[in-house]
């Protein structure tokens, strides 16, 4: 191809006629030149070639033994116009060095003074291949003319970056010396550079000039082979980074686009599009469907996969691409009621990668367990359930702690249903403890709290052997009672409330009630709501008002309170409501305890508690704005009223409920039934309820329409009530404008029950 652009240039330039230089001007030289090295040397340095071209002209001119072909390629690297040429030289050099043919370059140290001419003043481009192909020389060569350009202050700053980055690119401890050194250079520009370069060879920059001083003593201490051994292992892991980094990028680009796609169609084409993409040649599009299956499972609410895709899944367990495996076991272990338990179990006796099997290992003690607890028909042999016992057995075993919680959480799950003799049940549960006793020694609370836990489940109701459980893991469960660790206490307290909630919540009340764990905290307080007594009371009662775990206790102290004898609840009566009460609760707390108060008091036919609840009540459901409830309960107190003075007490808070509510009707009823019996002066507890209200209303009836309803009470002409009426009057003209009299006139009389 060269030689027929070569051809091509000569027909159209004319046998005879000489080409002239890049530059438009002959050389001294030219007339010497035999008409090849002529047309070569055009072809580097004509503007108007092609990069091809170019590149083509430099390979054969390096190539070529003769002093005049060197003279030309120099000839074209201090041309600083003609980029092209310098750029095609120094990819040339660099060709050479990476194909390992720089034995056949003549002399190439005629190269290193114009190559740091190109550094000196060339782009930041054409300098960064200069700098690349100094690499065709030892350090040694070039480090004392790079040295000189740095140091030499009439060189703009451009040049002297130049140099920093041909240093960087040198592996070699001499140059990593020299960068470390440079970054002290009293120019700011050159020592931020040297310090990125070193960044980017992995090599610290250290802190201040001292720090500089020791890594460099380090680097010559360890010397020149340690370098580059140490410079290999940090490339190869940037390596690694790129391909991952580009991995990640193509996978999030092709991504966006099948996301796109799939978010456009609905439930039942999603489905078949997933199914297509489950099958893709490409590792990357079968790595998205794998993950949209995965987000449809874990997605809230009912999620209903295509039936085809169970073959598709659970073949993906043996794709040969590991990430595959890898996601297909992770997706099967969010659907287990797939019939996978064979296929998973052959997959991970064949896998031979460690992070694979473990992810098989879960979906295949999921699968097992789902199929323990389904009722429809067993599909799991009794033997594929025995063998993932073993591998359970073998991770427990393992000294990795995530195997070992692993296996603890799969064998918990396979030994709490029938199927074993009770020999092989003794055997893994002696597993367990021996695992939990081996664990106390190497400092893993986690692991610790995850065997323990494991131990607890199996002494749980839905256990069917939890009475072998119990016998076992009880000694160790109250040992563990002192770990420093929650997880342990957490898990311990677990076990002991399994195995009998009554002498659990009776030993740990003593100590654990204020233990550091929130957990342990509130598994004692839902204990004490279940199983708990009166002596279970005064720990809760000083739990009120924390937070969350406040609400717990008062849920607790209710539900003890409601299977307690009426004389418990008499006694907290008084330590809520009495003068010395030491217990704070909210007003519906209150209206909670004495609605349970009531209860108890009206089963045991206890009227004297029965009588102070039901004022107590009335009270807390007006103040609380239940109305219709506080009419009834003051109605009732009413009807129990021995002296004027308490009916006079009720009638004022009744009157104020109906205010309230509003019920003018009511009220006006209630008024008028006051003074048919006798005059109402200001003394009057139904008065001064009214005259409260007119003087602060808030939340009921309008005042002008509690007077107008009050003035449209009709009194009896024979009974003369002179202080309701002046009373009301004054009311009149204090809220309405008017007298009394023209206030009555104006009045109609309201409905029971009006608003």
């Amino acid at each position: 191809m060269f030689l027929a652009a070569i051809g091509c240039q000569v027909l159209s330039v004319g046998q005879d006629k000489a080409v002239p230089a890049g530059n438009g001007t002959k050389t001294g030289t030219e007339v010497e030149l035999d008409p090849q090295l002529k047309l070569t040397r055009d072809a580097l340095l004509d503007k108007g070639s092609s990069d091809q071209m170019r590149m083509n002209a430099a390979n054969l001119l390096l190539t070529n033994d003769s002093a005049a072909a060197r003279k030309i390629l120099i000839e074209a690297l201090n041309q600083s116009a003609n980029v092209g040429a310098r750029v095609a030289v120094c990819k040339a050099l660099g060709l050479a060095r990476a194909s390992g043919d720089l034995e056949k370059v003549q002399n190439k140290e005629d190269f290193i003074e114009p190559l740091l001419g190109v550094l000196a003043n060339g782009g930041s481009d054409i300098a960064g291949l200069a700098a690349e192909a100094t690499l065709i020389f030892d350090y040694a060569q070039i480090s004392e003319p790079i040295d000189k350009l740095i140091e030499d202050t009439s060189l703009p700053i451009k040049a002297k970056l130049n140099c920093v980055y041909a240093l960087e690119l040198r592996p070699d401890m001499r140059a990593a010396i020299r960068l470390l050194r440079l970054v002290d250079s009293p120019q700011e520009q050159v020592a931020a550079a040297a310090e990125r370069s070193l960044g980017a060879l992995g090599i610290p920059a250290g802190q201040d000039a001292e720090s500089r001083v020791q890594i460099i003593e380090e680097l010559e201490r360890n010397g020149p082979e340690a370098f580059l051994s140490n410079l290999l292992i940090r490339q190869q892991a940037q390596m690694r980074e790129i391909k991952a980094e580009l991995r990640l990028w193509k996978g999030k680009y092709l991504y966006s686009f099948l996301d796109t796609i799939y978010g456009l169609k609905d439930d039942e084409a999603k489905g078949k599009f997933l199914a297509e993409n489950l099958v893709d040649s490409r590792a990357v599009v079968r790595l998205w469907a794998l993950e949209k299956v995965r987000e449809s499972r874990v997605a809230p609410g009912p999620q209903k996969l295509p039936a085809e895709l169970e073959p598709i899944l659970i073949d993906l367990i043996s794709d040969k691409d590991r990430d595959i495996r890898l996601k297909a076991a992770e997706v099967l272990s969010f659907m287990v009621e797939l019939n996978s338990a064979e296929r998973l179990l052959a997959q991970l006796e064949a896998e031979t990668d460690e992070e694979v099997k473990i992810q098989l290992f879960v979906a295949l003690g999921g699968s097992c367990y789902y199929d323990i607890l389904s009722a429809s028909t067993k599909r799991v042999p009794l033997e594929v359930r025995k063998k993932t016992l073993e591998w359970a057995a073998k991770y427990l075993a393992e000294e990795d702690f995530v195997k070992a919680r692993r296996g603890a959480d799969v064998m918990r799950k396979l030994l709490e249903q029938n199927g074993l003799t009770a020999e092989e049940v003794e055997r893994y549960l002696g597993l367990l403890e021996q695992r939990y006793v081996r664990s106390r020694n190497d400092g893993d609370g986690a692991l610790r709290g995850d065997l323990l836990s494991a131990m607890a489940g199996l002494c749980a109701p839905q256990s069917v052997h939890n009475p072998a459980s119990k016998k076992r893991f009880k000694v160790l469960f109250e040992e563990a009672l002192a770990d420093k660790t929650d997880l342990v206490r957490v898990a311990a307290v677990d076990g002991l409330i399994y195995i009998d909630p009554a002498d659990a919540l009776r030993q740990l009340r003593k100590d654990f009630v204020n233990d550091s764990s929130a957990t342990v905290r509130k598994r004692l307080i839902v204990a004490a709501s279940k199983i708990g007594g009166k002596e279970d009371l005064g720990w809760l009662a000083a739990k009120l008002g924390a937070n969350a775990e406040g609400e717990m206790a008062w849920q607790a102290m209710l539900s003890i309170f409601k299977g307690s004898a009426a004389p418990v609840l008499s006694e907290w009566m008084g330590n809520i409501f009495g003068d010395s009460g030491t217990i704070k609760l909210s007003k519906e707390q209150q209206i909670a305890f004495l609605e349970v108060a009531e209860t108890k008091a009206s089963a045991e036919n206890d009227g004297g508690m029965a009588l102070k609840v039901i004022e107590k009540l009335a009270g807390l459901y007006l103040g609380t704005g239940q109305f219709q409830k506080a009419e009834t309960y003051l109605l009732r107190l009413q009807g129990s009223a021995q002296s004027v003075e308490e009916k006079d007490v009720i009638l004022s808070d009744l009157m104020t409920v109906y205010l309230r509510w509003p019920k003018l009707g009511l009220a006006a009823k209630l008024v008028d039934k006051c003074l048919s019996e006798k005059d109402l002066d200001p003394n009057c507890g139904v008065v001064r309820s009214i005259d409260e209200y007119l003087g602060q209303p808030g939340g009921g009836a309008e005042p002008n329409s509690v007077i107008k309803a009050l003035s449209a009470i009709e009194i009896n002409p024979a009974a003369s009530r002179p202080e309701w009426r002046k009373i009301l009057d004054s009311w009149a003209a204090r809220h309405i404008g008017t007298g009394g009299g023209e206030a009555s006139k104006e009045a109609k009389k309201p409905d029971d029950g009006a608003v």
